[in-house]
């Protein structure tokens, strides 16, 4: 697989982003190690490093280091902190390689890993590769079991079973991810917005290595747990119902109406059958509660429907994605199937030409 025309090219065009965000005793390493580590890829590539607002001197630390090895060091200043996830989203709008690989600015990640993982994802076609940091070098308990938790719940619900959610280590295809639009701290489900483009059997996962923080601080803390439930339930909205959130409110509503009106029956049948008053009865309150509810819910799936729609239409977005269409010709000119001209028979199975010529024989 080659995207340059020249000879001797025979990787693919990479681009290597990094949000960094206070790192800046990690800029001369990180890039020394990244140089290291793409010394023997035969293909074009860049590092693209991200600074998201740094107050330390990072940017300047990278400004120099760009200096040092050369243009391909390209650095991209944020005004100001906008997290991870917006850094990452602006590296990859800003990289140019067929391929686009991703890791953390804190050399916990290994480069080395680059360069196997690009073979990997040639060698099984896949749009998307993810490391898994199998011997992760971090606290067990602040770090590693709520990740194995957040993992299992991730992929149940999302339907993309990896064992490593959070690992900063992927490699994309270019043309795939530039298709998923990262906001909030959406980051950690790459892998369930990228499964929105791509079916979840050209999204691949293999084992990295990771080390443990030798400069700087983390920038993550226990408070993220919450934040991962929060952000999980919206990936589950968007990759079930971007299309059809009608059909999200619309089944609460029903659900809570069918109870609301089988709890009415119930005290009708209290109230006129049995002569037992009802007004002061908990069960009335809560049938009410439940048929407004219901209207609400019914309502917000038809203003939601009404949206989604203009949303669409608004900015000319598609809710299918092609991968590969044959485009040998011209398709409002060239290859038109021509009909084939057949004569209608009679009744006795012979064309009008032929019942002529037995007509003239006769």
């Amino acid at each position: 697989m080659t995207e340059s025309n020249t000879t001797t090219t025979t990787m693919p065009s990479l681009s290597i982003v990094i949000p960094m965000y206070n790192e800046i005793e990690n800029v001369s390493p990180m890039v020394s190690r990244v140089h290291e580590a793409m010394a023997a890829y035969n293909g074009p590539w860049e590092l693209l490093v991200v600074d998201d607002g740094s107050t330390d001197g990072t940017p300047q630390a990278l400004h120099k280091e760009s200096k040092a090895y050369g243009n391909h060091v390209r650095v991209v200043e944020l005004r100001r902190n906008f997290g991870q996830t917006a850094a990452m989203q602006a590296g990859i709008d800003e990289a140019r390689g067929y391929l686009i690989a991703t890791l953390d600015g804190d050399l916990q990640n290994d480069p080395n890993d680059i360069p196997r993982m690009v073979a990997h994802l040639i060698e099984r076609d896949l749009d998307l590769l993810t490391g898994w940091r199998k011997n992760r070098k971090d606290d067990l308990f602040l770090r590693k079991i709520p990740s194995r938790i957040a993992n299992r719940l991730i992929g149940k619900i999302t339907g993309v079973r990896i064992n490593d959610y959070g690992c900063s280590l992927k490699i994309y295809k270019s043309s795939v991810i530039k298709q998923v639009r990262l906001y909030g701290e959406m980051h950690r489900f790459i892998p369930a917005w990228v499964a929105a483009v791509v079916p979840p059997s050209r999204i691949g996962e293999i084992v990295v290595n990771h080390n443990a923080r030798v400069a700087g601080e983390s920038k993550y803390g226990i408070s993220r747990t919450f934040r991962v439930i929060l952000d999980l339930l919206s990936v589950y909205f968007f990759m079930r119902y971007r299309a059809r959130p009608g059909h999200f409110f619309g089944s609460i509503g029903l659900a809570l109406g069918s109870v609301s009106g089988l709890l009415l029956v119930y005290l009708a049948f209290v109230k006129f059958a049995l002569g037992e008053d009802i007004g002061s009865r908990p069960l009335f309150m809560i049938a009410v509660v439940c048929m407004i509810a219901s209207l609400q819910f019914l309502t917000t799936g038809v203003l939601s429907e009404l949206i989604s729609r203009t949303y669409f239409e608004s900015s000319q977005r598609q809710q299918y994605v092609i991968y590969h269409r044959t485009d040998a010709c011209d398709v409002d000119t060239d290859c038109w199937a021509e009909p084939e001209m057949k004569m209608p028979e009679n009744s006795e199975g012979e064309t009008p030409e032929a019942a002529t010529d037995s007509d003239k024989h006769a």
